[in-house]
């Protein structure tokens, strides 16, 4: 199994390729038991949420680490990828700015893809 850290930067890079927007990694092992990190970004239509899911999975699979489950269809403005320690959530601009999880999470550590 990859190292979490390095897990984080391949799904970082993988929602980064597809032109994902905004990418935040929150490091919220401190405050919480369901995963150590999120990682968030948005995209600005269906096809592009699809796109940035699907590499997201297929970058990581080519590394043998595979999500647990995946919430949101091809038709969500919300999908989840949990991969245990981490959990990847790809928003719509407007559902994100809705959930607004940054909020929720504010007590977490952000961090850069360079502080990994």
């Amino acid at each position: 199994m990859k190292d979490i850290k390095e897990i984080v930067k391949i799904a970082y890079k993988a929602m980064d390729d597809k032109k994902a927007e905004d990418i935040k990694i929150i490091y919220i092992g401190d405050i919480s038991v369901m995963a150590d990190y999120f990682i968030i970004g948005s995209g600005h239509s269906i096809s592009q949420l699809n796109a940035i899911t699907d590499n997201v999975n297929d970058e990581l699979a080519k590394e043998g680490v595979f999500s647990t489950k995946v919430e949101g269809n091809r038709n969500a403005t919300w999908i989840l990828m949990d991969y245990k320690d981490v959990v990847v959530h790809i928003f719509s601009r407007e559902d994100r700015d809705f959930y607004n999880l940054e909020r929720i999470w504010k007590d977490g550590k952000f961090l850069s893809i360079d502080e990994l």
